[in-house]
């Protein structure tokens, strides 16, 4: 269902709220020769990996209106915005689509979390949402040539400023399945080796172009990649940008200097994820440039009328949502969790609760002999009480498909044994399982050992046969995706569900357990020990 942006008039504040906005304390603070004088300074508001917090939307449409009273203001975007959380999942997308055309952003960078519906759906999303995307590495095979443009210049007073996107090449590795027709072929590439060349082409044609400034929106991230190609890297590699506002790391950075090819320190900033924050980049009258973070839950406690027609977008959306997501699922008395006691992500490197429950629903709704799915598809952890249908889209929101694979026991062992490899450090593709039961024993090899199978008729654990063949419930992304280290597309499809694995847990708990989380659940099972 489309959302008819309303607007509303914005009331009159007190002339401190504005002002409070603009000179808010700099964490980081660079300068440039001065080139002319002018009387407002530019404000660039930027955020990252949103993944459908989308009342953050309304934060920033404030703080936009109350920085336009004293200065030139933009807002961009790092990228993942269109799927990760309720909204996009019960939308596939469109929900973020209507907000994100109401926010009137200047440029906009692509996400790897942006093909999750597949290249034409996420075409015809930014479409609607009217969004300047700027992107210098995805390409059309079919014709040889981008899809969006490398970047997008704006005026401000008078200044000219670059925005230029560039998209993680792992995102081909990882959502695999949007860049490949049904029969395997490549039809969109991310230009793995040439990331880096590409976006100084695209600096050097901008700064041809009359552009005063550079501001590159990366969704590459600081840590390091399996394919080595980070914002820091990005910076060290070029010259002539002037700033990079980043995302896909979820890190939390105010600002982090760089040195660029030519030894000039280029600042780095990231907003965390889900509206942590929102970054403010400014340049100002005399050329200098700084960043800030500016949190949101602030802005939200102290409503303003500024952004007032953003804020009724978001509140729509919300009313729609909420029709969906309040229906009861079932009752428990613990919680489901995917964190440890020290808040790091236990889903992503050792058995969980919540994993217990999505892997044992996948087998139950299938009859599959065993369940596998990737610690990284389990978003969130449902709290004790009453669960609805937004818990279980929010804490599964990616709408994959669910299907059974045909696997000896030898290719199963193989499966977990790279899948363990990084434990105990978090990897999106840890499984979580059913049906399975085994020991993982860190720096020796193998890792797996004691790998035992359920019998399903007695309830008893018995030792794996590695030449026999079991059938494996899983989702789609761990089959085409990427996930689980892409070890599956090979394998013998038994049957394709139309089903959705958030569809197979709402089943599950609400007829299979009978509404009520049973109480076994409310700890690990030493499935993986």
């Amino acid at each position: 269902m489309r959302i008819v942006r309303t607007d509303v008039y914005c009331r009159f504040v007190p002339f401190f709220v504005a002002m409070a906005c603009v000179l808010a304390l700099y964490s980081c603070h660079t300068t440039r020769p001065l080139r002319q004088a002018r009387e407002r300074s530019i404000v660039i508001l930027y955020e990252n990996d949103v993944h459908c917090a989308i009342d953050g939307y309304a934060g920033m449409a404030q703080l936009r209106d109350a920085v336009a009273d004293t200065a030139w203001v933009a807002l961009t975007s790092s990228g993942d915005f269109l799927q990760g959380g309720t909204a996009g999942a019960l939308s596939r997308g469109q929900y973020i689509a209507d907000i994100m055309r109401a926010m009137r952003y200047d440029a906009v960078a692509l996400g790897n979390h942006e093909f999750d519906f597949g290249i034409p759906h996420m075409k015809q999303l930014l479409r609607t949402a009217a969004l300047p995307v700027t992107c210098v590495n995805l390409r059309d095979l079919s014709c040889d040539s981008i899809v969006y443009t490398p970047y997008i210049i704006k005026t401000y007073g008078n200044k000219r400023i670059a925005f230029v996107g560039v998209t993680t090449p792992s995102a081909f590795y990882t959502e695999q399945y949007a860049f490949r027709s049904a029969d395997g072929l490549v039809h969109h590439d991310l230009c793995e080796t040439e990331v880096y060349a590409l976006v100084q082409k695209a600096v050097d044609e901008a700064r041809g172009n009359g552009a005063d400034y550079v501001v590159a929106l990366s969704h590459l991230g600081a840590s390091d990649s399996p394919l080595n190609v980070t914002s820091h890297g990005l910076v060290a590699a070029t010259s002539g940008i002037d700033a990079v506002l980043d995302g896909h790391s979820h890190s939390v950075v105010e600002c982090c200097m760089v040195k660029n090819r030519l030894g000039r320190m280029i600042p780095v900033t990231q907003t965390g994820t889900q509206f942590a924050n929102i970054g403010k980049l400014l340049i100002s009258p005399d050329g200098g440039i700084s960043t800030h973070l500016v949190p949101v839950p602030t802005l939200l406690s102290h409503k303003t009328g500024y952004g007032d027609d953003v804020r009724c977008v978001v509140d729509s959306v919300k009313a729609l949502m909420s029709e969906v997501i309040k229906e009861e699922v079932c009752r428990t008395s613990f919680p489901l969790s995917i964190l440890d006691s020290a808040g790091r992500q236990r889903v992503r490197y050792a058995e969980t609760n919540a994993g217990n429950v999505v892997t044992d629903a996948l087998r139950a709704y299938t009859g599959a002999d065993v369940a596998i799915m990737n610690g990284g598809g389990i978003r969130t952890g449902i709290a004790e009480g009453i669960v609805t249908v937004g818990d279980v889209v929010a804490m599964m929101p990616y709408d994959n498909a669910v299907a059974v694979l045909q696997i000896t026991g030898g290719e199963l062992l193989a499966l977990l044994e790279a899948c363990c490899g990084s434990a105990p450090q978090e990897s999106g593709d840890f499984p979580q399982v059913s049906g399975i039961s085994f020991r993982l024993c860190n720096d020796m090899t193998p890792r797996v050992r004691d790998l035992q199978i359920l019998d399903a008729s007695t309830g008893v654990y018995r030792p794996i046969d590695l030449t026999a063949t079991y059938s494996l419930a899983t989702i789609e992304y761990d089959i085409t995706g990427g996930g689980l280290h892409d070890m599956l597309r090979t394998a013998t499809r038994v049957k394709d569900y139309q089903t959705t694995d958030t569809q197979v847990v709402i089943w599950y708990l609400n007829e299979k357990l009978r509404g009520v989380l049973t109480d076994d659940y409310r700890g690990v099972q030493g499935r993986i020990r």
